[in-house]
């Protein structure tokens, strides 16, 4: 299921890169994000390349699932890929580019639940949860720059 959100901010490009990188401070605002624990990716050589490990959950149901997460700065990108848990491919991008007085940021996720009974039910409610996951990174730039 592909989906692809975007927004204008009144925040610069490194701010929103900043936030968006700071993986571990999701569980704070992220909604449904209930743990994230973070390492460095010994097989990524000189590139900035994190394992990330985030425990979400709705309503009764908690899962955890990895993802090797990309961080170019100079490029302000972000890109994420599932290595474990109940997708069978979780791709995502973050990018932030100058606009105006703020940022364009850019959000686009791509996935697919392993299991076709749950997807069922989970895929279109995970899909609906990403522009309120938008929301949030920019309500937390709000908070941390003002508005």
């Amino acid at each position: 299921m592909k989906r692809f959100f975007e927004r204008h901010v009144a925040h610069l490009p490194e701010r929103m890169y900043q936030i968006v990188s700071d993986l571990s401070d999701y569980p704070r605002f992220v909604p449904n994000c209930q743990a994230m624990q973070v390492r460095p990716d010994p097989a990524a050589g000189d590139k900035d390349v994190r394992l990330a490990r985030m425990t979400i959950s709705f309503g009764p149901i908690t899962q955890a699932y990895t993802s090797r997460v990309t961080l170019d700065a100079k490029a302000r990108t972000i890109r994420a890929k599932a290595v474990d848990g109940p997708f069978a491919y979780l791709d995502s991008v973050w990018s932030f580019e100058p606009e105006g007085q703020g940022t364009r940021v850019r959000f686009e996720i791509d996935f697919k639940i392993s299991n076709p009974l749950i997807a069922a039910v989970a895929e279109p409610a995970f899909a609906a949860k990403q522009e309120e996951i938008m929301r949030a990174f920019c309500e937390e730039a709000d908070r941390r720059f003002g508005a």
